[in-house]
């Protein structure tokens, strides 16, 4: 089971149904705040659903196509990141993540994907990291910018958010620039 302890306060564990309860009681304490930048919100409605979630993060680490990993802080899960679509003939992936509202402003997402991406190049052999994120969505695009990665456009209309679409900011790092 993937284990990664980040620092003495960060710790990013693969997702498994035993934390079922407690990563639904985060998405449905945070609902409308995640809700604003998050399509899955309304599909969660319940612990099963969550269940459901994970059991399919199982299967994607099962496939070797990526995986997902809850963001423990102080003992406390305090939201998930993952490898998205992990492509091993090109060595390239995505990382997708968020936030519990509560942790947000303290630097966990940054070193949580500051771990991420030093895992994928180190020890996935992942040659290119890419994170998107909606245009409007300043908190999360400001990750991505701290960590060294360069902008390289956007994509229009990327993704339906409830009511209307949302353009999504490319961002990506090669094992190269990481230092």
């Amino acid at each position: 089971m993937f284990e990664f302890v980040v620092d003495d306060k960060v710790v990013l564990k693969l997702l498994d149904t035993h934390f079922a309860d407690q990563l639904f009681e985060l998405t449905d304490s945070c609902r409308a705040y995640l809700k604003e930048w998050l399509p899955w919100v309304d599909g969660t409605m319940s612990v099963e659903d969550t269940k459901s979630y994970i059991e399919e993060t199982k299967n994607q680490f099962a496939s070797n196509s990526g995986f997902q990993a809850g963001i423990w802080c102080q003992g406390n899960i305090a939201g998930v990141i993952g490898f998205q679509g992990m492509n091993l003939s090109n060595r390239s992936t995505s990382i997708g993540y968020w936030l519990g509202e509560r942790y947000r402003g303290s630097g966990v997402m940054t070193r949580s994907c500051k771990a991420f991406v030093e895992y994928a190049f180190t020890e996935l052999n992942i040659n290119r990291v890419e994170i998107r994120c909606a245009e409007k969505n300043l908190r999360s695009r400001a990750i991505p910018e701290r960590l060294g990665f360069t902008r390289e456009g956007v994509i229009r209309e990327a993704e339906w958010l409830y009511d209307h679409y949302v353009d999504h900011v490319v961002y990506g790092i090669l094992a190269k620039e990481w230092i």
